[in-house]
């Protein structure tokens, strides 16, 4: 293969890894936004799910196929599924630990990804999981490049989640209340939102669009496993940060730039597949180093 044929199927590669990092960046970006909470867990409940996906598709496949279609509809049903998780995790572990020092919370995070990470190894015996879709091997062929159908429903269905994301936040009045929320809570009290039912919603949305990207990556690769939220969620919190943590057009660019630099940065000379994460979180330390707010965030003022 010449260099242009390549280069164009790292590109693609690149897109596809981008799409799953920005969609797990997003969650990440939001409840940071909103609640200044590191959610560490968030990579787990993009595992969660997959396996609610999983067992969606199982249950209706008899109905519906495994084709894309039944993995749609499995997808909805475990964004909603998920989400309810994730608002239950925000008022039983989060919501009273709010006011206590930022350390307190950060821990508590931590432990709600380790329950649900032991709680996942426990239920399948640390076992693979087979997804049980069937969604073919079709594509396109433009020269040597190829293009999987796959490969372009799962970017089409991310940058759809991801722009209906963007006009919910920015042109309804919920996402108003959200920004709100973002800049000054009392305030917003003050004016009449009510800022449990933000946080609540934020925490939906968010652990939402996870869902979506851990369904999506079981149809995708064809397995789950119980660690697979750990090192997606490391790299979704890196692209958040490379972006511009906060910022939901950062969590984006950074998820599409870090797959984009693993993806060609295993073609380096020296540089192979085992030294993609070394490559990614050399990239992190960079931007922190000579742009800590990141490309697309704002370095925050304290208010008095």
């Amino acid at each position: 293969m010449g260099f242009i044929d390549i280069f164009s199927q790292q590109l693609v590669n690149g897109i596809v890894l981008g799409s799953f990092y920005a969609l797990v960046a997003l969650g990440y970006t939001m409840v940071f936004g909103v609640v200044k909470l590191l959610n560490f867990a968030h990579g787990d409940l993009y595992m969660v799910g997959g396996f609610a996906g999983f067992l969606i598709l199982s249950f209706l496949s008899p109905f519906i196929g495994p084709g894309w279609f039944g993995v749609a509809v499995s997808m909805v049903f475990a964004m909603i599924a998920v989400g309810i998780l994730g608002v239950v995790i925000e008022r039983v572990a989060y919501a009273p630990m709010l006011s206590a020092p930022r350390l307190s919370i950060l821990i508590t995070a931590l432990a709600v990804s380790l329950v649900l990470q032991n709680g996942m190894l426990t239920i399948t015996k640390g076992q693979y999981v087979p997804f049980g879709s069937a969604l073919g091997f079709g594509g396109v062929n433009l020269g040597s490049l190829f293009i999987s159908y796959n490969q372009m429903i799962l970017v089409g269905v991310s940058i759809a989640l991801m722009a209906g994301l963007e006009i919910f936040v920015s042109r309804t009045q919920y996402g108003r209340a959200m920004r709100a929320v973002s800049v000054d809570k009392d305030m917003s009290r003050l004016l009449g939102i009510n800022v449990n039912r933000v946080i609540a919603g934020t925490f939906f949305l968010g652990t939402g669009l996870a869902a979506a990207a851990g369904t999506m990556a079981g149809a995708y690769y064809g397995s789950l496993w119980y660690f697979m939220g750990f090192l997606i969620g490391l790299k979704a919190f890196t692209a958040a940060v490379i972006g511009g943590i906060g910022s939901i057009p950062g969590a984006m660019l950074g998820g599409l730039i870090l797959g984009l630099l693993e993806s060609f940065g295993t073609q380096l000379p020296g540089v192979g597949s085992e030294w993609k994460d070394v490559f990614s979180f050399s990239v992190l330390i960079l931007v922190l180093v000579f742009k800590p707010t990141g490309l697309l965030g704002k370095p925050e003022q304290e208010r008095m």
